[in-house]
């Protein structure tokens, strides 16, 4: 077995596990499915379902204002896209209803085929929707550049806001966003104050309304704003401009009803498809952005525990913003982050905080988008606008606390009771305030978040290309051109690359950047032809991909240039050869492998074979390696007499030997130097009489190979030296190699800055705890003080020694640490040795030293022993025993130097015990290790594994 894979040991017997059909539940086994009855509802769901209904209503409305729509239309597919989406979408959570992605398309299409074939175009997308649903490409259509994703939702809510303005100011919008552009002088010029003031009234209360301070805030904060923003200017409107235009529902008796369609079929087509991809993007962005919201929310739940278990628990921080903000998903937020972060607290009662709701399953996308389609379609049959999963009405819904799809099914019922009983509250409703809340929700559209992603990303140029295109040319052709520049841009990016040469300490570096491909060519036998006959020449290629010709081109060159005596080495940017793996070659050597395990230390290729400093040259770098020129510029060491340096980095070779033996065949997909073949398959030269002579000598000793192997080029006035030296060396190689230039810019700064870490970290010096791997900390993070048995001796006992007392008063009061953590393991060795009792001869180092943890042997061996467990069980033996109370007795130890209890008393000092247990890789948190005095149970409790996103947390 690799010495790379862990092995499992799993010591439990089959036979003794009791059987599914036994009928005894296994205590690993999952929970049995629940049981399929009739449909349910929550009380959470229909006091989320009656948040979701009071800020559908004035959306709905204001987006069918804005479409130029009947306004009932708005409340018709509302209902449709709340029940039929609903029941039978799979996002349970999601709302979907009028969404202001479609805003533009659906105006475009009204104005050029008229509302009821606009409505048999919503059926079509709808039927089509179905289709693709059914063929399962709802994966694929998130396979689409966000630039242009982002960029196109972009392009909507910029044409959204200026199109709403004119309503704000008491106009009418125009046709497309440029007209609405050029006519705004106009509108300006014969502007009334009653509307603007309403519209300046609506959004001051959307800003603001999230921001209300004190208990009566956050009790006004459990209404939506888009709800109390319409409310408050109803009302002054009402009082203050009772002429303003206001909503008008007409009768349910003269709704249209859709038609067949009449117009050219090219353009019907155009339209069908247009809406469909508006439609479902925007459906199937939100339904993977309510998947993170919900588990945003699941997080932020404290965790439930077993009963008896110890119960350490963290929280995750509420994370503010629309559903437009979290993974980079594109939406239609309708309010500022701070107003949906207080919706959030507000509408979760507190029922909802304290139960744990089971975990819902991830969106089946194939499933939601055939729902899409069925709502599109009965909404269009319905006389109803078209329908897509929206950010508001889904962020609103999982915010205040829903657990099913019955809060969505239930929203749509609600809007339907309003559509009869409310229709005089509706019509009191001023179309300004309308209009200022879909502008907001325009504007909220162009996310400063994704243009720094885009930018961060190198996609700007794609995003603005297609925002302007939406603008200008609609929505269609602006994705169209959105993806055309994004083409071009790749292909830019395939066929741009940087070639330059210097020349450091007498070598020439020829640098690469980029993907090399027959478009390089001409520069790149031009750079190197400009290079000097014989001279030495580091090529670095940094990059993932060489056609034929440029590798063609780097072949003949590389065997033109060693033909005039002249030396090649070939490196890449991670240590590997190009058109390999870049761990390939270094497959076992994680940084966490031992030495021993390291076996690509053992290969010829990265063991040289030991020479005699006589016959030693000066070190030079082959094309199987990656070297320290190839990668830093920086040439090898070398002492003021010419030799090479005592510690040459032994992945470094030495240059060709006087009279070499003929190279072994080896297949490379490089061109190798002048002491290799030249890369590809070439016929194995004949050996000469001379190289002959060398054969029987390699033969003889060929035996002895592996031995010379282990131990390192000897310094050139020393003999070879040991294993040990050998690993230590190759160990410092491999840093240099792969390590080194990834961290050689924090290291830098940290030189500049200085070490500010915000733990001191004390450890026992047993060689299998490695700090850094097991708290993934980095430079500069951990103060670290390693000691036999991870010993904090009190202040007043330290005889001789005060390296721990200086290292805590230097840590606390100079580099001022926020917390101290004393970590113990499992089988230490100077807990056995304390168990062992004192030996004949006492008067030693280690001993004089351990004399510091008999209190922890006392502790243990007393009643206060057994109250240190870890959650869940007691411990295995007593030496883990005394391994967790001598982490407990040197907490009180480190409470005792006064500048640690200084610190404490001003709370701003924290102590933590940690345990480490070596063979399960498992490491354990003392829970409330912060206070002092008696405690009822010191219980560890284990650090479980989650996700990056996730916070750590433990529990049993």
């Amino acid at each position: 077995m690799s010495a790379c894979v862990p092995t499992r040991h799993d010591h439990s017997s089959r036979s003794s596990r009791p059987s599914r059909s036994s009928g005894v539940k296994r205590p690993h086994s999952p929970p049995p499915p629940p049981r399929r009855g009739r449909f349910r509802i929550a009380g959470a769901d229909v006091s989320a379902s009656i948040t979701v209904f009071l800020l559908a209503i004035p959306m709905s409305l204001g987006l069918a204002v804005a479409m130029g729509a009947p306004l009932e239309a708005g409340l018709i597919s509302a209902a449709v896209g709340g029940i039929v989406a609903g029941l039978l979408g799979g996002t349970p959570l999601q709302v979907s209803g009028p969404s202001a992605g479609l805003t533009v398309v659906t105006a475009e299409t009204i104005q050029i085929y008229g509302w009821r074939t606009t409505c048999a175009i919503t059926i079509g997308a709808g039927l089509l929707q179905l289709a693709l649903g059914s063929l399962r490409a709802a994966r694929s259509a998130l396979a689409v550049s966000p630039a242009i994703v982002h960029g196109t939702l972009a392009g909507i809510g910029v044409a959204i806001a200026l199109a709403q303005l004119h309503i704000v100011l008491g106009g009418s919008p125009q046709s497309s966003a440029i007209s609405n552009v050029l006519h705004l002088p106009d509108q300006l010029a014969r502007v009334s104050p009653a509307a603007p003031l309403i519209g300046a009234l609506t959004v001051t209360v959307l800003v603001l309304w999230p921001r209300l301070p004190g208990r009566a805030g956050r009790i006004l904060r459990r209404v939506p704003a888009a709800l109390a923003s319409v409310g408050l200017a109803t009302a002054v409107a009402a009082w203050a401009a009772p002429s303003i235009a206001r909503v008008d529902l007409p009768s349910w008796r003269s709704h249209a009803l859709p038609e067949m369609p009449q117009g050219p079929v090219l353009g019907l087509a155009t339209a069908v498809f247009t809406m469909m991809l508006v439609a479902s993007l925007e459906s199937l962005l939100a339904a993977v952005a309510v998947d993170k919201l919900i588990a945003d929310r699941n997080r932020s739940r404290p965790a439930a525990f077993p009963a008896g278990a110890g119960k350490v628990r963290a929280t995750a921080p509420r994370t503010t913003g629309e559903l437009s903000e979290i993974g980079g998903h594109p939406a239609d937020p309708a309010m500022p982050a701070p107003e949906a972060e207080s919706e959030a607290e507000s509408h979760a009662g507190p029922a909802d905080r304290s139960r744990s709701t089971p975990p819902l399953k991830r969106s089946d996308l194939d499933r939601e988008l055939r729902a899409q389609g069925i709502a599109n379609a009965v909404s269009g049959l319905l006389g109803g606008l078209a329908v897509s999963g929206g950010a508001v009405r889904s962020s609103a819904n999982v915010r205040a606390g829903a657990t099913s799809r019955a809060s969505t099914v239930l929203h749509g019922v609600w809007i339907l009771l309003a559509s009869a009983l409310l229709v005089t509250a509706l019509e009191r409703i001023p179309l300004a305030a309308l209009g200022a809340l879909v502008m907001m929700v325009g504007l909220k559209m162009v996310s400063l978040a994704h243009i720094r992603n885009v930018h961060k990303h190198r996609e700007f140029l794609v995003y603005g290309a297609t925002i302007a295109g939406v603008l200008v040319v609609g929505v269609l052709k602006g994705v169209a051109i959105g993806i055309a520049v994004a083409v071009m841009v790749a292909l830019h990016r395939l066929a741009r690359t940087r070639i330059s040469v210097t020349r450091q300490n007498g070598e020439h570096h020829v640098s690469v950047r980029g993907q090399l491909t027959f478009l390089a060519v001409p520069r790149l036998s031009r750079a190197l032809g400009q290079l000097p006959h014989g001279a030495d020449v580091v090529v670095e290629l940094d990059g993932f991909f060489m056609d034929h010709a440029a590798y063609e081109t780097i072949q003949d060159w590389s065997n033109a240039h060693t033909a005039h005596g002249g030396q090649v080495a070939f490196g890449g940017r991670f240590g590997g050869r190009i058109a390999e793996p870049a761990a390939a070659a270094h497959a076992c050597c994680r940084p966490w492998t031992p030495w021993r395990n390291h076996h690509c230390h053992d290969q010829p290729e990265h063991a040289p074979p030991p020479q005699s400093a006589a016959n030693r040259p000066a070190p030079f770098v082959t094309a199987d390696t990656t070297t320290a020129i190839a990668t830093t510029g920086i040439a090898p060491p070398t002492v003021p007499d010419g030799k090479a340096s005592a510690l040459p980095p032994p992945h470094i070779h030495s240059g060709p030997l006087p009279e070499p033996a003929p190279p072994l065949p080896e297949p490379s997909p490089l061109p190798r130097t002048a002491t290799t073949a030249p890369p590809g398959p070439a016929p194995h030269p004949a050996p000469t009489p001379q190289a002959a002579s060398h054969t029987a000598p390699q033969a003889a000793s060929h035996a002895a190979s592996h031995a010379a192997s282990l131990q390192d080029p000897a310094p050139a006035d020393g003999p070879p030296r040991a294993v040990g030296d050998h690993r230590l060396v190759r160990g410092l190689s491999s840093f240099q190699r792969d390590t080194a230039p990834l961290v050689r810019g924090e290291l830098a700064r940290l030189a500049r800055e200085g070490q500010s870490p915000s733990q001191l970290f004390i450890t026992c010096a047993d060689s299998r705890l490695v700090t850094s791997m097991i708290t993934a900390s980095g430079p500069g993070d951990l103060f670290t003080v390693r000691n036999i048995g991870n010993l904090v001796p009190p202040p007043d006992a330290e005889e001789g020694d005060h390296s721990v007392g200086a290292a805590i008063e230097y840590a606390v009061d100079v580099l001022g640490v926020e917390s101290i953590t004393v970590c113990g393991h499992s089988d230490c060795g100077a807990m056995n040795a304390l168990l062992e009792g004192a030996p004949d001869a006492p008067d030693t180092s280690l001993w004089r030293w351990l004399r510091h943890g008999l209190p922890s042997l006392g502790r243990a061996a007393s009643a206060a022993g057994g109250l240190v467990r870890f959650s869940g069980r007691p411990p295995a033996d007593v030496v883990e025993r005394l391994c967790l109370t001598n982490v407990v007795q040197q907490l009180d130890h480190l409470r005792a130097h006064p500048s640690v209890a200084r610190r404490i008393a001003d709370g701003t000092l924290r102590l933590h015990g940690m345990y480490f247990h070596v063979a399960e890789a498992q490491s354990y948190l003392l829970a409330d290790e912060g206070r002092a005095g008696s405690r009822p149970a010191d219980v560890f409790a284990p650090i479980a594994p989650v996700h990056p996103d996730e916070p750590a947390r433990t529990g049993a």
